[in-house]
């Protein structure tokens, strides 16, 4: 199974990351976690995606606030897809690395999840690597049932007339 490549800008965007890992972890897909910089180790990120799909990564999945331009540094290096997770972390609430990681120009794509969304871009890498591995695909499909039977136990407890008595 190919691997997954979580990496960040800074090490204070590890709780953001949580969700990832322990996504990736439940669908037992292999992964790093890696601090790069787009700006203070600018070598080594792209070292790291030039050389990510000869060391057996699929998807790269790159998360940074503010200027966020660790997604598109990483993209410029790689044919893998990368999937941007805005952080945020700034007065800006997380739109500046929103509209970073978002905008990139025609030819590098970036796929882009919500602002701390890396639950999300975990779910997004599964889905790409499940595309040729049939045992991930049906995890995921698991998952989904997990998802699906979870709000249905919720919606078979709802009683109305317990909230119209409060």
């Amino acid at each position: 199974m190919k691997k997954v490549a979580i990496i960040m800008g800074s090490d204070s965007d590890l709780p953001v990351l949580k969700p990832a890992v322990k996504m990736l972890a439940e669908l037992e897909i292999p992964f790093v976690v890696r601090v790069m910089s787009a700006h203070r180790t600018p070598a080594e990120a792209a070292d790291f995606a030039r050389n990510a799909r000869a060391e057996g990564y699929g998807v790269i999945i790159a998360a940074a606030g503010k200027a966020a331009h660790l997604a598109g540094a990483l993209a410029a290096q790689t044919i893998l897809p990368v999937i941007g997770v805005p952080v945020k972390s700034s007065t800006l609430d997380g739109l500046d690395a929103l509209l970073s990681t978002v905008q990139m120009p025609g030819g590098i794509p970036v796929a882009t999840v919500a602002i701390d969304g890396a639950q999300n871009a975990a779910l997004l890498a599964a889905q790409m690597l499940a595309l040729s591995d049939g045992e991930l695909a049906d995890k995921l499909l698991a998952h989904r049932q997990k998802q699906h039977d979870s709000v249905a136990a919720k919606d078979a407890k709802i009683d109305i007339s317990a909230i119209l008595a409060e």
